[in-house]
């Protein structure tokens, strides 16, 4: 055989097995991708997203998108052709596996945590529109969720209301925690709760709860490095009495990062006006009962998704704002907002058109 056809053949023979090998051996990464977006003023799969009984709402025009992003499952196997193919492609990101699923999550154990994400960004949500209106939200500290094979299962549930933990009344979440390790790992704590049988039941009533008790849980030695502290074995969190029902029907989705555009969604249906003046704006955040607006994951992702769609603006959490500004989809102004007054803001110069002085994502912001 001549020496070049021979080496024709050695090389050919080599790019088939480099090829083979980059298919079949898995890498440690995941992918993520543009998602869907879905306009909270209007409907999705044939109803509207945000839905309002008990109240006056009023008509809205234009677009509040919220963003989404796709990503590879949790047991996915990527091979070396498809992460290098989407290192290349402007519209995926390719990342470490444990970016999105630390710690060995599982698929379902990180969809019921976006899932509670989802929930929590719900409610807070709720909150915020309704505390920017003036319109007073009833908030309740309660038992969120029970630890297994911990002091007080069985004696505390989800959902319970925590009134006091020894006689102290108690404001916050984090006061349970404060009280709780007060008390070395033995001791007797006793929490004043509303059952949660009974604080659903005053809640549909529209009273005040009737019964209270007592309960009496010995603590335990916490099992975490450094310094041991007593413990219970629960986690605190916040629910609240809405004056009226409101409701977000939107499946699929999870995670916390819709809140904003939830909370601005419901303020617009709620107030006479648009809050867009027709104009189509997208966005992304998180949002706590207090209206500060957090950051999330996958930015440039979700800006391409609203690019796709037709958004001119997107409001952006200001500690995304220098991420983002790196590649901004052609057409699309990044709006800067570190609390809902922030977009509310914002929104008001979009709908009259003077746009000049927006607050603008920056590589240095």
């Amino acid at each position: 055989m001549p020496r070049r056809t021979a080496t024709m053949l050695a090389s050919t023979l080599m790019l088939i097995a480099l090829l083979c090998a980059g298919v079949f051996i898995p890498v440690p990464y995941s992918e993520m991708s543009p998602g869907p977006t879905v306009n909270t003023l209007g409907e999705h799969d044939g109803e509207p997203v945000l839905q309002i009984s008990g109240h006056r709402t009023y008509p809205t025009t234009g677009h509040l998108n919220m963003t989404t992003v796709r990503v590879t499952s949790a047991d996915y196997k990527m091979n070396l052709v498809e992460a290098v193919y989407g290192w290349l492609a402007h519209d995926n990101k390719v990342v470490p596996h444990d970016t999105l699923y630390p710690d060995g999550k599982t698929e379902e154990e990180s969809t019921q945590e976006n899932a509670e994400e989802f929930s929590q960004s719900q409610e807070s949500a709720k909150v915020a529109a309704l505390e920017e209106l003036d319109i007073p939200v009833q908030s309740w500290v309660i038992v969120s969720t029970v630890v297994k094979a911990t002091p007080a299962q069985g004696k505390l549930h989800a959902g319970d209301v925590i009134k006091a933990v020894d006689g102290t009344v108690v404001k916050e979440p984090a006061d349970v925690a404060k009280l709780v390790t007060k008390h070395k790992p033995g001791q007797d704590v006793v929490f004043t709760i509303v059952p949660a049988k009974e604080q659903v039941a005053a809640e549909k009533e529209r009273r005040a709860p009737a019964k209270t008790e007592k309960v009496t849980i010995r603590t335990a030695e916490s099992d975490d490095s450094g310094e041991k502290r007593a413990i219970v074995g629960i986690s605190a969190g916040t629910d609240h009495t809405f004056p009226f029902t409101i409701d977000i029907k939107l499946a699929d989705v999870g995670g916390p990062s819709a809140g904003l555009m939830f909370a601005l969604g419901l303020y617009d249906k709620l107030t006479p006006g648009s809050l867009t003046g027709g104009k189509f704006v997208a966005g992304t955040g998180t949002i706590d009962d207090d209206g500060k607006v957090g950051p999330i994951g996958g930015i440039e992702m979700k800006t391409i998704a609203a690019r796709d769609r037709g958004a001119q603006y997107f409001l952006t959490p200001a500690d995304n704002c220098a991420t983002a500004a790196r590649d901004v989809p052609e057409g699309l102004t990044l709006v800067k907002v570190g609390t809902m007054n922030d977009a509310l803001e914002a929104l008001k110069d979009i709908r009259s058109g003077d746009t000049a002085d927006l607050p603008q994502c920056t590589t240095k912001s």
